[in-house]
């Protein structure tokens, strides 16, 4: 048998494995688990009523969540000319074309997300295999891929993030860190759920919610009761 270490003997006795909790309830017991030396993310996995093998069921977008994620961003930008002034205007970190493509193609992933004019496409296209993997490839659909890179570089900023459905029907993604105060969290979490409840495919039937889990980086998964989230719609 593991042993147990007294942090989580601890945490073990602030909840129960087979309750259902509303939102607000495990957000609490989150914040009294003992702390660690780090602010943690808090986080949701989201399992969604999709065939993830049908291309008419791949649930994607992004939310800018309104108390932000809680991360310092370093964000890259591929542009030239008026685009990448514009882009360092607003706050971007890194701006460049050729010599910043180069650095990609040498294993430079060292950065939160990338931003890129439709110009430059072509030649980012070629670092798929880099960028592919770490999930930082830019994409029209994300908003990432755009002319307006300083509407871009300014809503990343601020907490706009992209989210998806893996290949086992679950959507995972940060909502923010343990430090916020709980009323910042939940309207994260409900932004967030909100943004996911309208992209449902018109081909899935039934509840599109089929279960929720709250968790943090050092702490437990505690199961969300879906019916007491009276702002989300999770059935047609």
């Amino acid at each position: 048998m593991a042993h147990k270490s007294k942090r989580m003997k601890e945490i073990e006795k602030l909840f129960d494995p087979l309750k259902s909790y509303k939102l607000e309830e495990a957000v609490a017991i989150l914040k009294k688990c003992p702390p660690v030396k780090f602010d943690q993310s808090v986080g949701i996995a989201l399992k969604v009523g999709v065939d993830v093998k049908k291309s008419d069921q791949q649930v994607r977008g992004t939310v800018s969540l309104p108390n932000g994620t809680g991360k310092t961003l370093t964000l890259v930008v591929i542009a030239k000319g008026d685009k990448a002034k514009e882009a360092l205007d607003a706050g971007a970190d890194y701006v460049g074309a050729d010599e910043l493509l180069e650095k990609i193609k040498g294993g430079w992933t060292d950065f939160s997300a990338l931003v890129a004019t439709p110009d430059m496409m072509r030649e980012l296209g070629k670092l798929g295999k880099v960028l592919g993997p770490r999930g930082l490839m830019p994409t029209p659909k994300a908003g990432t891929v755009t002319t307006d890179v300083a509407k871009a570089v300014k809503e990343l900023k601020a907490g706009k993030i992209e989210f998806k459905v893996d290949k086992m029907g679950i959507v995972n993604n940060a909502v923010g860190k343990l430090s916020f105060i709980e009323k910042n969290l939940v309207e994260n979490i409900h932004a967030l759920l909100n943004s996911l409840s309208r992209m449902k495919p018109a081909s899935s039937k039934g509840a599109f919610f089929r279960s929720l889990y709250l968790t943090s980086t050092m702490g437990p998964g505690l199961k969300i009761d879906l019916q007491s989230i009276q702002s989300v719609n999770t059935e047609e």
